[in-house]
């Protein structure tokens, strides 16, 4: 199973580093990883322990104010 956000599904994404330098801009491959943080949730009126993103925790938190 990849590592995902289990709210909103949100996965990592592939891309590239940029050279700042010479002619042939030649480009190396590079993953931008999701910043997932564990999190107890209520699902069900149970707490369970998963992954989040933090966007989604930002959320969560905004909604609970």
């Amino acid at each position: 199973m990849a590592r995902s956000c289990a709210i909103c599904g949100k996965v990592s994404m592939d891309g590239f580093n940029a050279q700042s330098s010479g002619m042939n801009r030649v480009r190396a491959h590079r993953r931008f990883n999701v910043n997932l943080q564990q999190t107890t949730i209520q699902q069900n009126g149970k707490s369970v322990k998963t992954l989040v993103c933090t966007r989604c925790q930002r959320t969560m938190s905004r909604e609970a104010r």
